[in-house]
């Protein structure tokens, strides 16, 4: 169902109609569009909050996300370029980002006062030749997926009853109710376990085949496996199998780490030939149980809409900055936004739509979440005689972006000096 974005209200009865098979296959996707050229603050927050649902599920009372960022005044694009045809035609019209040129230099002054090596002059003295506005277009489909497996862990059978088969039918993976640990949506990643019921087993120990007991290693190292010999003794060190030790003055005394006999027991297993086994602990058996992986993961698609004009600004600059949202849709399957006076935009989304991540086969969607932004841009050129450079103020909170195109840039060591000095 296409539905403009408009200031007046819904009804909640009539808004939770709306979407109340959301998250079912086949059902219908919530859109946005854009049915006036200027869009207030309001309206964006309406639209967005109106598609703000979350797919009904096994999990629903539990699932909650973060609240999307709405900046307090509205910027939209005035795009600049030829490149963009669609772009400016389709752009929406409404209140500009007007930077004068006292904003300009303050901005500029601010963001070369954090680099020590780098001198104000320009900034201060140098003409502002050009002020462009490049705007761009920001849209992402983020895809939160839950993947399970399953791992066998072992410990030692000390005796007690095993919940297994007997107790009950073995839940499969799938079955599994996880509310309790189910996390917010959209959260980057989360991992977590738990035992499934009914899958413990007693079984024989494979590491000593279920007598308890290993072959020494230490006196039965040259026997085949599962064979050994008892009572092996080993010649006692101190007198050298002699059993006496002998004296300065000739004469001998009894050794008193072999206590006469010369020769000595294992010290690992006392002559037994055998020691017992780690992995049972003597007891023969293991207890083992099936756990299940469960980890939540957060996949993005992202993409940027940029003209030539800001084609030299990286994307994640424009991932990072704050601009106005212009859609946002949430459903178990998001499909392109649809606005209604911007065939750029519906283009826009659709690419988006398409470079969905891919989900792992073990792994299933819970949710999508789709958006749309516009980020105002700013490209300030400024020039000295026949020297220029250009740098870009992005975002509603007014960053700015300045690669290594800056002319007083330089370090000897004397930075602090410099930065006082305002060189």
């Amino acid at each position: 169902m296409e539905q403009p974005l408009r200031s007046d209200e819904k009804r909640d009865s009539d808004r939770w109609s709306s979407y109340e098979h959301v998250g079912r296959a086949g059902s219908a996707i919530p859109t946005s569009s854009l049915a006036e050229s200027v869009v207030s603050v309001d309206e964006i927050r309406s639209a967005a909050a109106a598609s703000d649902i979350y797919p009904p599920s096994l999990h629903a009372p539990l699932l909650s996300s973060p609240q999307p960022h709405y900046p307090s005044e509205q910027v939209v694009g005035h795009p600049q370029d030829a490149y963009d045809g669609h772009l400016r035609g389709n752009a929406i019209d409404g209140q500009r980002q007007v930077l004068d040129e006292v904003e300009i230099r303050e901005l500029l002054l601010d963001h070369v006062g954090h680099r020590c090596c780098w001198g104000s002059r320009p900034a201060r003295n140098w003409t502002i030749q050009a002020v462009e506005d490049c705007n761009v277009y920001v849209g992402t489909l983020e895809t939160f997926t839950e993947d399970r497996g399953i791992i066998t862990e072992k410990e030692p059978y000390l005796g007690r009853d095993a919940h297994g088969k007997d107790k009950g039918p073995e839940l499969g993976i799938w079955e599994l109710d996880l509310r309790s640990k189910f996390p917010p949506l959209f959260i980057p990643e989360k991992e977590s376990s738990v035992v499934i019921p009914q899958s413990e087993a007693v079984e024989k120990c494979s590491g000593c085949g279920g007598r308890g007991d290993v072959v020494c290693l230490t006196c039965n190292a040259d026997k085949e496996p599962g064979f050994y010999k008892e009572n092996q003794m080993f010649q006692c060190s101190t007198c050298h199998g002699r059993g006496l030790l002998a004296h300065m003055d000739g004469s001998d005394s009894v050794c008193k780490n072999c206590k006469g006999k010369g020769k000595l027991p294992c010290a690992t297993c006392g002559s037994r030939g055998l020691i017992k086994c780690e992995m049972c602990q003597g007891s023969g058996s293991l207890l083992t149980r099936k756990v299940a992986i469960v980890r939540w993961k957060t996949l993005q698609a992202r993409k940027v809409g940029a003209t030539s004009g800001a084609a030299s600004v990286p994307d994640e600059v424009f991932h990072r900055a704050k601009g106005v949202q212009l859609c946002h849709t949430q459903a178990h399957q998001c499909t392109p936004a649809y606005f209604a006076d911007s065939y750029f935009l519906n283009k826009f989304s659709s690419e988006v739509i398409a470079e969905r991540a891919q989900v792992s086969p073990t792994a299933r969607v819970i949710c999508e979440r789709h958006t749309i932004s516009v980020v105002p841009v700013t490209r300030v050129t400024m020039a000295q005689r026949r020297s220029s450079f250009s740098f870009y103020i992005i975002g509603t909170t007014r960053e700015v972006y300045l690669k290594d195109s800056y002319p007083a840039t330089f370090c000897w060591g004397l930075c602090p000096c410099l930065e006082w000095l305002k060189l």
